[in-house]
């Protein structure tokens, strides 16, 4: 590991993401954080289809159309994956809240965890609803 830079004044300064190499849990924090954001778009985009519905069967049509193309249904995807995906990771963080799960391999488990268990939702999301 490299040594903490310098401030002006002579004092260390903190390290930062140049001196830390990624963890897992450290990654799945900023994955979290990066899924709320999205969540507001999504939202945003399940107003305005919801929106449509009460403007005209044109409107509407052309918005479930826009949604039913292979973008539309890229974008639905990712926005299942970061529904899951925050909604597991702020389960993983009421855990940590209640003061459970602090051992380091439970933490990596859990944060390994959230990531499959939330694209392996998805994938059965999407997969009974192309499918079935």
């Amino acid at each position: 590991m490299s040594e903490s830079p310098v401030s002006a004044a002579g004092r260390p300064l903190s390290p930062h993401l140049q001196v830390y190499r990624p963890l897992i849990n450290m990654m799945m924090s900023i994955v979290h954080r990066i899924t709320g954001a999205v969540l507001y778009g999504g939202t945003l985009l399940l107003a305005l289809w919801l929106a449509a519905t009460a403007f005209s069967p044109e409107v509407f049509a052309l918005a479930s159309g826009l949604l039913a193309s292979w973008l539309g249904k890229l974008v639905l995807i990712g926005f299942t994956w970061a529904v899951l995906h925050h909604l597991i990771g702020g389960i993983r963080h009421l855990i940590w809240d209640l003061g459970w799960g602090f051992d380091l391999k439970i933490v990596d488990l859990m944060s390994w965890g959230s990531l499959v268990l939330s694209l392996a939702l998805t994938a059965l999301v999407w997969g009974a609803a192309l499918g079935g």
